[in-house]
Protein backbone atom coordinates (compact mmCIF):
# COMPACT_ATOMS: atom_id res chain seq x y z
CA UNK A 1 0.00 0.00 0.00
CA UNK A 2 1.47 3.25 -0.84
CA UNK A 3 1.65 6.12 1.85
CA UNK A 4 -0.39 8.75 -0.82
CA UNK A 5 -4.12 8.51 -2.33
CA UNK A 6 -5.37 10.63 -4.95
CA UNK A 7 -8.96 11.70 -5.04
CA UNK A 8 -10.46 11.85 -8.43
CA UNK A 9 -14.38 12.65 -8.26
CA UNK A 10 -16.44 11.75 -11.68
CA UNK A 11 -19.49 12.79 -13.13
CA UNK A 12 -19.52 12.16 -16.78
CA UNK A 13 -15.98 11.42 -17.31
CA UNK A 14 -15.98 8.45 -19.87
CA UNK A 15 -13.39 10.36 -22.46
CA UNK A 16 -10.62 11.22 -19.61
CA UNK A 17 -10.87 8.61 -16.79
CA UNK A 18 -8.67 5.41 -18.60
CA UNK A 19 -6.10 7.87 -19.76
CA UNK A 20 -5.75 9.63 -16.47
CA UNK A 21 -5.76 6.76 -13.80
CA UNK A 22 -2.87 5.02 -16.41
CA UNK A 23 -1.01 7.92 -16.40
CA UNK A 24 -1.62 8.64 -12.36
CA UNK A 25 -0.55 5.06 -11.75
CA UNK A 26 2.28 4.65 -14.36
CA UNK A 27 4.45 7.59 -11.92
CA UNK A 28 7.41 6.20 -10.61
CA UNK A 29 6.20 7.37 -6.99
CA UNK A 30 3.17 4.76 -6.78
CA UNK A 31 0.65 6.81 -5.62
CA UNK A 32 -2.77 5.03 -4.88
CA UNK A 33 -5.77 5.87 -6.73
CA UNK A 34 -9.72 6.70 -5.42
CA UNK A 35 -12.41 7.45 -7.99
CA UNK A 36 -15.50 9.00 -6.24
CA UNK A 37 -18.44 8.79 -8.90
CA UNK A 38 -21.73 10.75 -8.38
CA UNK A 39 -23.49 8.42 -10.39
CA UNK A 40 -22.43 9.34 -14.11
CA UNK A 41 -24.86 8.20 -16.41
CA UNK A 42 -22.27 7.80 -19.24
CA UNK A 43 -20.13 4.18 -17.95
CA UNK A 44 -17.87 6.12 -16.26
CA UNK A 45 -17.67 3.82 -12.98
CA UNK A 46 -17.62 1.05 -15.39
CA UNK A 47 -14.55 2.10 -17.38
CA UNK A 48 -13.06 2.31 -13.51
CA UNK A 49 -14.25 -1.13 -12.76
CA UNK A 50 -12.73 -2.38 -15.98
CA UNK A 51 -9.34 -1.07 -14.57
CA UNK A 52 -9.57 -2.53 -11.38
CA UNK A 53 -8.95 -6.31 -13.06
CA UNK A 54 -5.33 -4.46 -13.94
CA UNK A 55 -4.57 -2.52 -10.87
CA UNK A 56 -6.32 -4.19 -8.29
CA UNK A 57 -4.14 -3.14 -5.04
CA UNK A 58 -4.10 0.30 -6.35
CA UNK A 59 -7.13 1.30 -8.01
CA UNK A 60 -10.60 1.73 -5.49
CA UNK A 61 -14.41 3.04 -6.67
CA UNK A 62 -16.96 4.52 -4.54
CA UNK A 63 -19.89 4.90 -6.18
CA UNK A 64 -22.14 7.80 -4.96
CA UNK A 65 -26.11 8.07 -5.79
CA UNK A 66 -26.90 11.41 -8.23
CA UNK A 67 -24.77 14.33 -8.17
CA UNK A 68 -23.94 15.67 -4.69
CA UNK A 69 -21.36 18.79 -5.92
CA UNK A 70 -17.59 18.49 -5.60
CA UNK A 71 -16.80 19.59 -1.77
CA UNK A 72 -18.92 16.77 -0.85
CA UNK A 73 -17.51 14.46 -3.32
CA UNK A 74 -13.98 15.54 -1.65
CA UNK A 75 -15.16 15.16 2.24
CA UNK A 76 -16.05 11.39 1.25
CA UNK A 77 -12.66 10.66 -0.66
CA UNK A 78 -10.89 12.54 2.70
CA UNK A 79 -12.91 10.11 5.11
CA UNK A 80 -12.05 6.98 2.96
CA UNK A 81 -8.32 7.96 2.94
CA UNK A 82 -8.25 9.19 6.39
CA UNK A 83 -9.96 4.76 7.57
CA UNK A 84 -7.22 3.15 5.14
CA UNK A 85 -4.21 5.02 6.62
CA UNK A 86 -2.71 6.89 3.72
CA UNK A 87 -0.39 9.92 5.54
CA UNK A 88 -0.52 11.87 2.22
CA UNK A 89 -3.47 13.32 0.67
CA UNK A 90 -4.19 14.74 -3.00
CA UNK A 91 -7.24 16.38 -5.07
CA UNK A 92 -7.04 16.13 -8.53
CA UNK A 93 -9.02 16.78 -11.80
CA UNK A 94 -10.33 13.88 -14.35
CA UNK A 95 -10.04 16.07 -17.09
CA UNK A 96 -6.58 17.21 -17.33
CA UNK A 97 -6.19 20.33 -16.49
CA UNK A 98 -3.77 18.73 -13.62
CA UNK A 99 -0.85 17.47 -15.01
CA UNK A 100 -0.56 14.13 -13.50
CA UNK A 101 3.58 15.04 -13.75
CA UNK A 102 3.05 17.56 -11.01
CA UNK A 103 1.78 15.59 -8.58
CA UNK A 104 5.68 14.61 -7.34
CA UNK A 105 5.99 18.44 -6.95
CA UNK A 106 2.88 18.64 -4.02
CA UNK A 107 4.45 14.96 -2.98
CA UNK A 108 7.42 16.25 -2.33
CA UNK A 109 6.25 19.85 -1.02
CA UNK A 110 4.45 17.84 1.92
CA UNK A 111 6.94 15.00 2.34
CA UNK A 112 10.13 16.56 2.45
CA UNK A 113 10.11 20.40 2.19
CA UNK A 114 7.73 21.17 5.49
CA UNK A 115 4.58 21.97 4.01
CA UNK A 116 0.93 20.22 5.33
CA UNK A 117 -0.75 21.74 2.33
CA UNK A 118 0.34 22.13 -0.93
CA UNK A 119 -1.51 24.31 -3.69
CA UNK A 120 -0.71 23.60 -7.25
CA UNK A 121 -1.22 27.22 -8.06
CA UNK A 122 -1.72 28.94 -11.26
CA UNK A 123 -0.74 32.31 -9.94
CA UNK A 124 2.01 32.14 -7.94
CA UNK A 125 4.25 32.56 -10.87
CA UNK A 126 2.70 34.94 -12.98
CA UNK A 127 -0.62 33.56 -14.68
CA UNK A 128 0.26 29.72 -15.95
CA UNK A 129 -3.64 29.13 -17.39
CA UNK A 130 -4.01 27.45 -21.58
CA UNK A 131 -6.73 28.00 -23.47
CA UNK A 132 -9.35 29.97 -21.30
CA UNK A 133 -11.30 32.97 -22.24
CA UNK A 134 -9.45 36.00 -20.94
CA UNK A 135 -12.46 36.81 -19.39
CA UNK A 136 -12.56 33.77 -17.40
CA UNK A 137 -8.77 34.16 -16.49
CA UNK A 138 -9.35 37.85 -15.01
CA UNK A 139 -12.15 36.62 -13.23
CA UNK A 140 -10.46 33.12 -11.92
CA UNK A 141 -7.49 35.66 -10.94
CA UNK A 142 -9.19 38.28 -9.56
CA UNK A 143 -11.22 36.35 -7.69
CA UNK A 144 -8.04 35.08 -5.94
CA UNK A 145 -7.01 38.27 -4.90
CA UNK A 146 -10.17 39.56 -3.93
CA UNK A 147 -9.88 36.14 -1.11
CA UNK A 148 -6.35 37.24 -0.28
CA UNK A 149 -7.32 40.69 0.51
CA UNK A 150 -10.14 39.25 2.66
CA UNK A 151 -8.89 36.24 4.55
CA UNK A 152 -4.84 37.21 4.96
CA UNK A 153 -3.58 34.59 3.34
CA UNK A 154 -0.78 34.88 1.36
CA UNK A 155 -1.67 32.44 -1.05
CA UNK A 156 -1.99 33.62 -4.67
CA UNK A 157 -4.28 30.51 -6.27
CA UNK A 158 -7.10 30.63 -3.38
CA UNK A 159 -8.96 28.66 -5.67
CA UNK A 160 -7.18 25.59 -6.85
CA UNK A 161 -7.95 22.68 -6.88
CA UNK A 162 -4.91 20.95 -7.15
CA UNK A 163 -3.67 20.11 -3.47
CA UNK A 164 -1.85 17.16 -1.10
CA UNK A 165 -2.58 17.59 2.22
CA UNK A 166 -0.92 15.82 5.06
CA UNK A 167 -3.24 13.68 7.17
CA UNK A 168 -2.77 15.87 10.17
CA UNK A 169 -4.65 18.39 8.38
CA UNK A 170 -7.74 16.21 7.95
CA UNK A 171 -8.00 14.68 11.13
CA UNK A 172 -7.99 18.31 12.89
CA UNK A 173 -10.40 20.42 10.35
CA UNK A 174 -14.11 19.17 11.42
CA UNK A 175 -14.63 17.61 8.06
CA UNK A 176 -18.34 17.20 8.65
CA UNK A 177 -18.97 21.29 9.28
CA UNK A 178 -17.46 22.42 6.40
CA UNK A 179 -20.07 24.45 4.70
CA UNK A 180 -19.40 25.00 0.72
CA UNK A 181 -19.90 22.16 -1.88
CA UNK A 182 -19.15 24.34 -5.13
CA UNK A 183 -15.52 26.42 -5.66
CA UNK A 184 -15.98 27.79 -2.34
CA UNK A 185 -14.78 24.72 -1.09
CA UNK A 186 -11.41 25.18 -1.90
CA UNK A 187 -11.53 28.35 -0.33
CA UNK A 188 -12.68 27.03 2.75
CA UNK A 189 -10.49 24.12 3.07
CA UNK A 190 -7.47 26.78 2.22
CA UNK A 191 -9.00 28.81 4.84
CA UNK A 192 -9.73 26.56 7.78
CA UNK A 193 -6.15 24.62 7.89
CA UNK A 194 -4.79 28.60 7.66
CA UNK A 195 -6.74 29.53 10.65
CA UNK A 196 -5.47 26.49 12.42
CA UNK A 197 -1.61 27.26 11.78
CA UNK A 198 -0.92 24.39 9.04
CA UNK A 199 1.82 25.30 6.63
CA UNK A 200 0.58 26.31 3.05
CA UNK A 201 2.97 26.24 0.34
CA UNK A 202 2.14 26.65 -3.50
CA UNK A 203 3.64 25.06 -6.66
CA UNK A 204 3.81 26.58 -9.91
CA UNK A 205 1.95 24.14 -12.27
CA UNK A 206 0.25 25.06 -15.98
CA UNK A 207 -3.20 24.67 -15.76
CA UNK A 208 -4.25 23.42 -18.95
CA UNK A 209 -8.52 23.49 -20.08
CA UNK A 210 -10.04 20.46 -20.69
CA UNK A 211 -9.65 19.10 -24.23
CA UNK A 212 -12.20 16.50 -23.99
CA UNK A 213 -15.51 15.99 -21.81
CA UNK A 214 -17.92 19.17 -20.96
CA UNK A 215 -16.79 21.76 -18.37
CA UNK A 216 -18.50 21.55 -14.67
CA UNK A 217 -18.47 25.04 -14.25
CA UNK A 218 -21.02 27.87 -14.41
CA UNK A 219 -20.95 31.94 -13.02
CA UNK A 220 -22.97 30.41 -9.83
CA UNK A 221 -20.18 28.92 -8.81
CA UNK A 222 -18.00 32.21 -8.81
CA UNK A 223 -20.84 33.46 -6.70
CA UNK A 224 -21.16 31.25 -4.20
CA UNK A 225 -17.02 31.67 -3.53
CA UNK A 226 -17.51 35.61 -3.49
CA UNK A 227 -20.04 35.32 -0.90
CA UNK A 228 -18.73 32.51 0.47
CA UNK A 229 -15.36 34.10 1.71
CA UNK A 230 -17.19 37.18 3.30
CA UNK A 231 -19.41 34.56 5.72
CA UNK A 232 -16.01 32.11 6.40
CA UNK A 233 -14.14 35.31 7.83
CA UNK A 234 -17.23 36.71 9.55
CA UNK A 235 -17.43 33.05 11.43
CA UNK A 236 -14.08 32.60 11.84
CA UNK A 237 -14.55 35.80 14.41
CA UNK A 238 -16.58 33.09 16.62
CA UNK A 239 -14.70 29.99 15.98
CA UNK A 240 -11.13 28.23 18.25
CA UNK A 241 -8.80 27.14 16.35
CA UNK A 242 -6.76 26.07 18.40
CA UNK A 243 -5.18 22.02 18.18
Amino acid sequence: MSDSIIIIPTYNEKENIELIIRRVLGLAEGFDVVIIDDGSPDGTASIVKHLQETYPDRLFLVEREGKQGLGTAYICGFKWALARGYSFVFEMDADFSHNPNDLPLLYAACKDEGADVAIGSRYCNGVNVVNWPLGRILMSYFASVYVRFVTGMSVHDTTAGFVAYRREVLETIDLDHIHFKGYAFQIEMKFTAYKYGFALREAPIIFVNRVLGVSKMNTSIFGEALLGVIQLKWWSFFRSYKR
